[in-house]
């Protein structure tokens, strides 16, 4: 027992000595309370905390009556009670000390927590104690308040968690207990069957005490909390509904009426203030046993008519209500609106008539004193703090660009740590600095506290947050007047965020931690959502390799996609990323390795996202259709320098994983004229065959070609399968196709075979039907000025070069006769002659689907190419007929060279055909040499690798120089020697 408990035992126990405090009567504690009072007040001043002293003797006390009560052994309270050494200091008392303390203290609020601590019978039984005392003679009007606090306490406190006092009253009252429970009593809910009705004892004593009021004010807080009692009790179920708007009017109200009356506006005021507000609107934690709802309105009809008729409730001054009116008004409006929807018929004429007589004059107050209680609720963390700063920020009108205006907000930056909160709070400030009226320091202050806020929000808030910025502006805090000294801060900010970044990029400073890295990037898109944007592009565009944390950033920060709802999808390409984009393609002349890094980055930002840990993949940051619009349709013409750029971007989309039962997003992107143009493209290059062309800006290289076709057989398919999925919804856009293809090389058609599937008959020039036996079904013949007769083989080498499928059909249709020698002599002649023709134009997959119909011929007998190595005399035991379709195929080329080589084909194809076919024929001589690898039983020694090697090089080296015919003939001899030694 410390010293200021035993001050407080002498002050008993002097009590005691002038009146015996154990039968002391209610109107003598004025005369023994002094002293008790007295000695507590001076502990008081010497403490920080004044409640615990108060709080800590209310349970001594107490448990010193609940001990004598429950006649325990003073051996078993000196070995079990905790508190043993602070009651048993204490005289004998009885409960007109206690509750007379409690009253004098304005303890109300200790005493109500530590009342609700108690098992629910016990609580029933201390409750009826306690209305006895109050009751009693004589009943003074201090009694009256001390009843209706009590009863208005038990209605405000809710089930927060007890405090260390709390907790150790507790543990005594359930081991005083005759039934005492295990574990601690706590704090429940009063509703279980066999639990006494506190409703019944608290509106029975109103009954029993209205004769004892005589007060008008008395009788508004009686009324308004009996009210509010039924009205939380008996008719709502959940918390009624009520804006943070309407709870700051009703706050600013009460404040307002409270201050007239001489109370200067605090926090303790306002925070009586709310929580009277809130008793007001959440369900009770005590529900009727023994009374009903008529029976309880019937108890309040006679005590509001019994005051009616003596005139209590009599509004004397209307322009200048009370406190206690005010509430009654507004518990009455409750009321009302809840009986209203009641399927019950109740009568309550007499509350109407109530509510008719409180007519006073609303209650006016200024803004600024509403932006006061709302700032006083938002420091002190007061309860639904968060909603307020809500409301705080979106308040335009409350935004103060001074220094008070600073310290608030950044004192409480937690309680704006909200996504909306932020937003609203950036938008009020724009909208005060855009009046003309901010200082420019206190803006870049306002600007500094408020992205401090955002940074520290977690990512999915700020990716709201920043999607909200990109709705209202992309320039976030830099409008048009922006001084340049805000400007320029921001630039340096801006500067040293990516310097971070890119610098940090090899090492495991920044790149180790993405979220760091996103972090910067985020603070920075907040104040300029445009200027970050932009910055990343031009890093992941221009800064080797920063594509890729450029991308995971953006991946993570999904807000400045435009697209953060599913809902807000833009398809038309002109999201902030495209606009920054086409912006840097607009201003310079971007290299190669700068067009890569472009695509890599676009490509990226297309693939969904990594969701977080358990969510799986989420939504892209860009959407392919976006990127098709913005960088592919505008590029898709001849001499564009991007064209091979959109080629590639266009083949990356279609290779992106579509979402599952929807249709593929292509089809929001004309797809039908799209594939035309490419089919346009594609057949600009079949009119250039050869080389032969001195227009060099409309030339693409081989490798544009090849990605061209794969481009256009890839969206093919795609449309294809969306057409015969809803045939009958593109049956007009696939005849549209069709014809305008009609003015095309016929191929093309072919590379669109996916798209009309079976609608078609195939189209082929006619000379073809006269090498092969095509079913007339599925195939017609065309008359094609460029195919007249004789050129069948060179139109069906152009089908075996098309796509495997028709290959096989070109094969197992060919028309050859294979008894008749000449037949097949012939045949192998003319394939010669169209070979020679069709090489030059063949692209590099185009010549390998040829040369597996090359070496099916030769394997089925049907193509023959005679071949004598004048060294076979010389070794009669090699084995070459395990090579003979390698052999046959290299002497088949040989011919090829020497028919180009010669005198009506030397000037045929241009410096840059030959080096094509120059390609074409290193690619076969490798092939050959693959197949030869495997055929061979044995490694080969280290002298025939060189020579392997050797070759190689050399046919490398034709590739990139110019060579003349009688070069060309050179080439296939070294070839040869080699396939030899291998063989050998």
């Amino acid at each position: 027992m410390n010293k200021d408990f035993a001050v407080m035992q002498g002050a008993f126990l002097s009590a005691n000595r002038v009146s015996p405090l154990c039968s002391l009567l209610k109107p003598d504690w004025d005369k023994v309370g002094c002293s008790i009072l007295d000695a507590l007040r001076e502990i008081s001043l010497q403490k920080d905390n004044r409640d615990d002293v108060k709080k800590t003797l209310l349970c001594a006390v107490w448990l010193k009556l609940l001990s004598a009560e429950a006649e325990e052994d003073i051996e078993v309270t000196w070995r079990e009670s905790s508190v043993f050494a602070l009651q048993n200091g204490l005289p004998d008392l009885n409960r007109v000390v206690f509750l007379e303390l409690v009253r004098s203290t304005t303890s109300i609020n200790h005493f109500t927590r530590l009342l609700l601590c108690l098992p629910p019978s016990l609580l029933c039984a201390e409750l009826q104690k306690f209305v006895q005392h109050i009751s009693s003679s004589p009943v003074r009007e201090e009694d009256l308040h001390f009843f209706l606090g009590v009863w208005q306490e038990l209605w405000r406190i809710e089930d927060v968690q007890s405090d260390s006092t709390e907790e150790m009253f507790a543990r005594e009252v359930s081991r005083l207990s005759s039934n005492a429970l295990q574990q601690p009593a706590k704090r429940i809910k009063l509703d279980t069957p066999d639990c006494p009705d506190i409703l019944y004892i608290l509106f029975h004593a109103l009954r029993d005490l209205k004769d004892q009021i005589t007060a008008a004010e008395l009788g508004f807080r009686a009324l308004s909390i009996s009210l509010n009692a039924l009205y939380t009790s008996f008719l709502i179920d959940a918390e009624a509904g009520i804006s943070t708007k309407e709870k700051l009017e009703i706050l600013t109200q009460m404040a307002t009426i409270r201050e007239r009356n001489n109370e200067k506006l605090s926090p303790k005021m306002v925070a009586d203030s709310l929580k009277d507000l809130k008793a007001t609107q959440v369900p009770s934690k005590f529900k009727p046993l023994q009374l009903n709802l008529g029976q309880v309105l019937a108890i309040i009809a006679e005590v509001t008519k019994g005051w009616f008729n003596n005139g209590l409730l009599k509004v004397e001054d209307r322009s200048n209500p009370s406190y206690s009116m005010f509430t009654l008004k507004l518990s009455l409006q409750n009321v009302f609106v809840a009986l209203d929807e009641t399927s019950e018929t109740i009568d309550y004429t007499f509350l109407k008539n109530l509510f008719d007589s409180l007519d006073f004059s609303k209650v006016d107050a200024s803004p600024d004193f509403a932006a006061k209680i709302t700032m006083t609720v938002i420091s002190h963390k007061m309860d639904d703090y968060l909603n307020f700063a809500l409301l705080f920020a979106g308040e335009k009108s409350w935004a103060a660009c001074d220094e008070s205006y600073i310290d608030f907000l950044e004192k409480n930056q937690s309680a704006f740590r909200d996504h909306e909160a932020v937003v609203q709070l950036a938008q009020s400030i724009v909208g005060k600095f855009n009046s003309g009226s901010v200082d420019v320091g206190h803006y870049r202050k306002l600007m500094k506290v408020t992205a401090d806020i955002f940074s520290a929000l977690n990512v999915n808030d700020k990716n709201k947050a920043l999607a909200a910025v990109m709705d209202i502006s992309t320039r976030g805090f830099f409008g048009s007047n922006t001084p340049p000294t805000v400007t320029t801060s921001f630039e340096q900010e801006l500067n040293m965020a990516f310097n971070c970044i890119i610098q940090g990029g090899g090492g495991t400073s920044v790149c180790s931690n993405l979220n760091t890295a996103a972090s910067l990037v985020a603070r920075v898109a907040f104040q300029n959502p445009e200027a970050a944007v932009k910055a990343m592009c031009n890093s992941a565009i221009s800064n080797k390799g920063a594509f890729t944390i450029m991308a995971k950033i953006l991946q993570l920060l999904l807000g400045l996609s435009g697209r953060l709802n599913e809902s807000a999808r833009d398809t038309g390409g002109k999201g902030l990323l495209c606009k920054c984009v086409k912006g840097i393609m607009k201003a310079k002349q971007m290299s190669q390795d700068e067009k890569e890094q472009l695509v890599k980055f676009l490509c990226l930002l297309m693939q969904p996202a990594e969701g977080a840990e358990g969510e799986g993949r989420g939504q892209s940051f860009i959407l392919p259709q976006m990127v098709i619009y913005a960088f592919v349709l505008p590029n898709l013409a001849l001499g564009c320098v991007d064209l091979e750029m959109s080629l590639q971007l266009l083949h990356r989309a279609l290779c992106m994983p579509r979402q599952e039962g929807a249709p593929h997003w292509v089809m929001l992107c004309s797809p039908f004229p799209l594939l035309f143009v490419l089919a346009q493209l594609h057949n600009h290059t079949l009119s250039r065959r050869g080389g032969q062309t001195s227009d060099r800006t409309s030339i693409l290289s081989m490798e544009t070609r090849e990605l061209l076709v794969t481009v256009l057989v890839a969206l093919g398919q795609v449309v294809g399968a969306e057409v015969m999925a809803d045939s009958d919804s593109w049956s007009r856009a696939l005849f549209w196709l069709y014809n305008k293809t009609e003015e095309l090389d016929w191929t093309v058609r072919f590379l669109l075979k996916p798209v009309w599937g079976e609608h078609f008959k195939n189209e082929v020039p006619a000379s073809l039907l006269a090498v092969c036996d095509l079913p007339e079904q599925e195939w017609s013949g065309v008359d094609l000025p460029q195919y007249g007769p004789g050129t069948g083989l060179v139109a069906w080498i152009e089908c075996c070069c098309i796509s495997d499928t028709l290959q096989s059909t070109m094969l197992s249709c060919l028309s050859l006769d294979q008894r008749k020698p000449d037949h097949v002599n012939m045949f192998s002649k003319g394939l010669l002659v169209a070979l020679t023709q069709a090489l030059p134009c063949c692209s590099l997959s185009q010549w390998s689907h040829l040369l597996r119909a090359l070496r099916s011929l030769i394997d089925s007998g049907r193509l023959h190419v005679p071949f004598s190595l004048e060294y076979c005399d010389f070794l009669p035991l090699l084995d070459l007929r395990r090579f003979a379709c390698e052999l046959r195929l290299s002497v088949l080329l040989l011919r090829v060279f020497q028919l180009l080589c010669g005198s009506s084909c030397a000037h045929w194809l241009s410096r840059d055909g030959w080096g094509h076919v120059g390609t074409l024929y290193s690619h076969a001589v490798r092939e050959m040499i693959g197949t030869l690898k495997a055929k061979l039983p044995l490694t080969l020694t280290t002298k025939d690798s060189l020579a392997e090697d050797s070759m190689i090089n050399h046919s490398e080296a034709v590739e990139e120089k110019e060579s003349v015919p009688s070069q060309r003939c050179c080439l296939y001899s070294a070839r040869s020697t080699v396939m030899f030694n291998t063989s050998r």
